[in-house]
């Protein structure tokens, strides 16, 4: 410890804390399970980084570190100096070692990404900054870094960067068909990597408030006295359980072609995160450390992955999920229960005197 009260560490001018530290840790800590296994299989690539390489001329990284050196302000010791604080702290706690350059960038809508193939890049708009308490933005802060302890940001551009590629071609024959397949689950993937670097940012500031307050605060603007953190985590409750089938298939329309969850759902899996047994015990010092990453087994992550889907599915108050565990379970008397549920989407039935061309029919 330094006269003036700061450790000194790799880590330049880091202010002293209370929060805990977690030296080595592995992303897989905090990754959600269907966003590890296909961090894992990726890592696990022979080559692929190889590829990365070739591959990156033909990115536009390049264009994006200038566009954003001239048309942004770098976060340091002299610009925005409590944001370069809180990005030295979040890098010190997760112990990443070589701290990405951060930008703020004039934009009124609230944002935060980390892209880059070489160097992970972190950028924050100012309608962010401007939306955010310390706390909350500390949360923030810790998300991006997360993206970057688990090379998010790397395969987030190369897959980005494959997708528009394909996007291009797709006036080949069942092309279209393919590409969707292919976008739809990149973006079911990034949806798992925004709920693995929530968790990043609560193991940051680790006050779990402060993250579903910015959530909230994301949600429904700065208006802070108007909103309250129970209620938003009740209409997430609302979203899974209410409604019908109808309301089951809306919102998988809905969600499709989103890149993050919706804010009420981040939420609440964050609370039913930091509520659980493997939170408490990261925050305890027990977890996967980096030196053991390359040991990892690609068919027990991809076990695990499929063990979380089966559980989410199993304890979901979705009226879909709740139809799929009664068709696993033999349930009987299935048919009348979709017929009920899709109701809906029929023309509205007649008037009970109006005539009919067929006599009434019992339902199963």
């Amino acid at each position: 410890m330094s006269d003036d009260g700061r450790e000194q560490t790799g880590h330049e001018r880091v202010p002293s804390r209370q929060r805990r530290r977690f030296p080595g840790i592995s992303s897989r800590a905090y990754e959600h399970p269907a966003d590890r296994s296909a961090l894992v299989a990726l890592r696990k690539l022979s080559g692929f980084d190889t590829v990365f390489k070739a591959l990156s001329g033909l990115l536009p990284e390049r264009s994006l570190r200038l566009l954003f050196l001239s048309d942004s302000v770098r976060v340091s010791e002299r610009q925005f100096k409590h944001l370069h604080d809180m990005l030295l702290d979040a890098c010190y706690i997760l112990d990443l070692e070589k701290v990405p350059p951060m930008y703020v960038n004039q934009d009124p809508q609230p944002n935060a990404m980390c892209i880059g193939l070489d160097e992970p890049i972190i950028v924050v708009t100012t309608g962010l900054v401007e939306l955010l308490d310390e706390e909350e933005m500390r949360a923030v802060v810790g998300h991006e870094v997360g993206h970057a302890l688990s090379g998010h940001a790397v395969y987030r551009t190369i897959l980005l960067f494959l997708t528009t590629l394909a996007l291009k071609v797709a006036w080949i024959p069942l092309g279209n068909f393919a590409i969707m397949a292919l976008v739809t689950a990149l973006r079911e993937w990034f949806r798992k990597s925004e709920l693995s670097s929530d968790r990043a940012g609560l193991l940051v500031g680790q006050d779990p408030k402060a993250s579903m307050r910015g959530l909230m605060k994301i949600a429904g603007g700065n208006h802070l006295h108007e909103m309250n953190v129970d209620a938003f985590l009740e209409q997430a409750e609302e979203y899974e359980a209410g409604g019908d089938l109808r309301d089951s298939v809306l919102k998988i329309l809905n969600v499709l072609p989103r890149s993050h969850p919706f804010a009420a759902i981040r939420a609440a899996e964050l609370k039913k995160w930091s509520e659980s047994r493997d939170y408490q015990r990261i925050m305890d010092g027990h977890y996967p450390r980096r030196a053991e990453d390359k040991d990892t087994s690609v068919s027990d992550s991809f076990r695990e992955s499929a063990a979380s889907y089966k559980d989410d599915v199993k304890t979901s108050k979705d009226p879909l999920m709740k139809l799929v565990t009664d068709l696993a379970g033999g349930t009987a008397g299935l048919g009348g229960r979709v017929r009920r549920g899709f109701d809906g989407f029929k023309s509205p039935a007649p008037p009970k005197d109006a005539p009919t061309d067929t006599p009434p029919q019992d339902e199963e």
